[in-house]
C-alpha cells in the first residue's frame, strides 16, 4: 500500500492519502477509513488516477460532499476519489451553464438566482456537489435535476469518457443510470436555464431554504432523507404516525422535527444508524403493510 501512495503522489494529482477516515467527509460524520482517499487537482488528474486504477486492478468509489451517504464503520477498500474544488468550474453562455462535479450545488443555484436566471431553485438547500446531485437525481420542492439538465460529462469504470444526453442518463425518482447499469463519475454537467425576474427568483430561494431551516435538522450531523417517499405516501409522515420520532439506538436518532432524517446525535456509528433504519422498515412494514426502500446510499465493507 506505501508503494502505491508513493507512486500516486509522483503523479502529482493532487492530494492522496492513506486510511482517510471518510467521518471527515460525510455529512453525517460517520464512516471508516479508505485505503487510499485521492482528491484531484483537475479532469486531467482524474484520467491519470483512473489509469492507475486499471492498471493496478483496484476497486473504486467517487464521492461528492456526502451529504446522501453512510459509510461503513469499516470503511472502503480500494480508492475513494472525491470530487472537490479541482472540479468546481463554472461556464455561463446565456441561459446555458457548464459547470464541474465539484461544485456545490447550494453555492451555484444562490450565484445562479442572482443572475437572474431561474431553474435551480430547488437546489437552494441541498447540501451536495453538482456530481453527487446528477448521479441521484437530486431533487426537492416538485422539481429535480432531470428538468434541467442537457448532457453529463462521464468518466466511466474503464477509463472511457462520455457526454450522455439526458434521455441517455435514464432519470428516474432519485435514480440515474450512473448508480447501477453503467457506474461513473460526472466530471461536469450542462444546464439549460431559463432567463426571469432575479427578484422572484431570489425570494424563491430565500422561501426555499426558509422551509428547510424550519423542517429539516441540519443544525446536526446528518445525511438528508432516509428513505425514499413511497408515493402518494411520504416517508416522514409514516415515521411520524408510527410514534417513532425521536426513537433512538446508540448515537443515532430519527429526529424530532422531520420522520425522514436521520440525525447523528452523539459519536454514532454505522451500525448504529442501519440498526435504526431496519427498526424504522419492520415498524412501518408491520403498521401499514409499507416497505420503505432507502434514499441514502449505503457503501463501504460489510
Amino acid at each position: 500500500m506505501d508503494e502505491m501512495i508513493t507512486e500516486l503522489q509522483s503523479l502529482n494529482i493532487g492530494k492522496v492519502k492513506n486510511n482517510e477516515p471518510l467521518a471527515q467527509h460525510t455529512t453525517m460524520k460517520i464512516g471508516g477509513p479508505a485505503d487510499i482517499f485521492i482528491e484531484p487537482s483537475s479532469v486531467e488528474d482524474i484520467k491519470k488516477v483512473m489509469n492507475f486504477i486499471k492498471e493496478k486492478n483496484l476497486p473504486w468509489r467517487a464521492i461528492g460532499r456526502g451529504s446522501n451517504l453512510l459509510v461503513s464503520d469499516s470503511g472502503i477498500e480500494g480508492v475513494v476519489i472525491k470530487l472537490g474544488t479541482g472540479l468546481g468550474h463554472l461556464t455561463i453562455n446565456g441561459s446555458t451553464i457548464t459547470v464541474g462535479g465539484g461544485h456545490s450545488l447550494v453555492s451555484l443555484s444562490t450565484l445562479i438566482s442572482k443572475k437572474g436566471l431561474s431553474g435551480l431553485e430547488f437546489a437552494s438547500g441541498i447540501p451536495g456537489s453538482v456530481g453527487g446531485a446528477v448521479y441521484m437525481n437530486a431533487g426537492a420542492h416538485g422539481s429535480d435535476i432531470s428538468k434541467i439538465l442537457t448532457k453529463a460529462h462521464i468518466l466511466f469504470e474503464d477509463g472511457t469518457i462520455e457526454w450522455l444526453t439526458n434521455e441517455e442518463m435514464e432519470f428516474s425518482y432519485r435514480t440515474s443510470v450512473l448508480q447501477q447499469k453503467r457506474p461513473g463519475i460526472v466530471l461536469e454537467a450542462e444546464f439549460k436555464l431559463t432567463e426571469g425576474d432575479r427578484t422572484a427568483i431570489v425570494s424563491q430561494m430565500q422561501k426555499n431554504k426558509d422551509y428547510r431551516k424550519e423542517t429539516q435538522p441540519w443544525n446536526y450531523p446528518c445525511a438528508g432523507s432516509i428513505f425514499r417517499n413511497p408515493l402518494p405516501q411520504y416517508a416522514g409522515k409514516l415515521i411520524e404516525d408510527a410514534g417513532l420520532k425521536g426513537f433512538s439506538i446508540g448515537g443515532a436518532k430519527i429526529s424530532e422535527m422531520h420522520g425522514n432524517f436521520i440525525v447523528n446525535a452523539g459519536n454514532a456509528t454505522a451500525e448504529d444508524v442501519l440498526q435504526l433504519i431496519q427498526h424504522v422498515k419492520d415498524t412501518i412494514h408491520n403498521l401499514y403493510g409499507v416497505k420503505l426502500e432507502t434514499e441514502v446510499e449505503i457503501i463501504g465493507r460489510k
